[in-house]
């Protein structure tokens, strides 16, 4: 029987990292798609999947395709073709595989005014862009949605919950109780409570709380925890085992919540990869595939696995979108340098540039997902 669960368990794991990292590249593939159709480019084939194609239907000029390889997606677009050849290249991206150009059974015919290659360069900066815009936009939608279902965090210094067996439910705290001060410091709000508790240095703290209109002095010693800090160091830190209240969010006010923390995800992972440039977080710290996967896997078994995998699949949206956005030739933002520069000096940039930089673009993607990966399995040696 444990053996079933076990089976069961991992079939649940993979199951998650498959939807997860599926959906999200799916979903960049998607912005793609859409604005290629806002602005009028035809679209030869959009791909759920990639590899060897299952199924396909044909929906106008396009056809959709379900592939083996659920892990990613494609667009290919009309007149793209001639770009990659003037470019001496072809277009691809890092969390897709850049499907073979063999003919349709049917192909379908596209006008001179429909073809990618034909646009304005700020068209195809558009139809670019659109894809990491799609994946800051679902990050949104996911964050929105866990600030509906579950509410946030209160700003307020009220306990909404006390762990079993902490010192703050031996001293007698309790969901409800406000805190009025740590060791003769006000709290005006939650943000108070870490600082007032690791100043004590973990020696014993008396909290003043507000209970039925009336203050109570409580006594309690708070317990040692060592946390990893954002350069990878130990840090210590005292905690006593309380959680914040939970404040309820109607549709409308979960908007805020949810465009707030998106905000919050995409300057932590913007300052994170300016701290690895730095060195000031170790380079050990990158992870690949492997990483994410084991990390999804976590999540799936925590105690809020929904929430827990849903707010991880908003994180990794944020990084992905903000990966292609970084000005290496052979992503998304490197394809925007070019039609930036295009747009500045009125002609296309040089071939010859464009296919070398590729190259050299390549190759340092290739290097970091090497590295990552090799940084992925020394973990799981050790």
């Amino acid at each position: 029987m444990d053996v079933v669960l076990a089976v069961v368990s991992h079939w649940k794991e993979a199951l998650a990292v498959v939807v997860v990292l599926g959906g999200l590249i799916f979903f960049h593939e998607l912005g793609h798609f859409l604005m290629a159709r806002v602005l009028g480019i035809g679209v030869r084939a959009f791909s759920l999947g990639f590899g060897p194609k299952l199924a396909a239907v044909r929906g106008g000029k396009t056809e959709y395709r379900l592939s083996l390889v659920p892990l990613g997606g494609y667009v290919s677009l009309a007149g793209e073709e001639e770009e990659e050849n003037e470019e001496g290249k072809d277009r691809s991206e890092p969390e897709s595989i850049a499907p073979e150009k063999t003919p349709d059974p049917v192909e379908a015919v596209f006008t001179p005014e429909e073809e990618f290659s034909g646009r304005p360069a700020w068209q195809r900066l558009l139809v670019v862009l659109a894809g990491p815009v799609a994946n800051f936009f679902l990050a949104f939608l996911l964050y929105w949605g866990i600030a509906w279902m579950q509410g946030q965090a209160s700003s307020l210094p009220e306990i909404g919950g006390v762990q079993a067996e902490s010192p703050a439910a031996t001293a007698g705290l309790t969901a409800g109780d406000r805190i009025v001060s740590i060791d003769g410091a006000a709290i005006r709000a939650w943000a108070d409570i870490p600082a007032a508790v690791n100043a004590a240095g973990g020696k014993a703290i008396t909290i003043v709380i507000a209970r039925d209109g009336e203050e109570r002095a409580l006594v309690m010693t708070p317990r040692a925890q060592t946390l990893e800090g954002a350069s990878g160091e130990e840090v210590r830190v005292w905690l006593i085992g309380i959680q914040s209240a939970t404040v309820r969010l109607g549709p409308v006010e979960a908007v805020a919540a949810g465009l707030e923390r998106t905000w919050d995800m995409i300057a932590f992972t913007c300052r994170s990869i300016v701290m690895l440039v730095q060195r000031t977080v170790p380079l050990d710290n990158v992870g690949g595939p492997i990483r994410i996967a084991q990390i999804i896997g976590q999540s799936v078994q925590s105690d809020h696995g929904f929430f827990s995998v849903l707010r991880l699949a908003a994180l990794i949206s944020v990084n992905l979108g903000i990966l292609n956005l970084l000005p290496i030739p052979v992503l998304d933002g490197g394809h925007i340098v070019f039609f930036l520069a295009e747009m500045l000096i009125g002609r296309p940039i040089s071939p010859r540039v464009r296919e070398v930089s590729t190259r050299v673009g390549m190759a340092l993607l290739l290097a970091l997902m090497v590295f990552a990966t090799w940084n992925d399995i020394t973990r799981l040696l050790s």
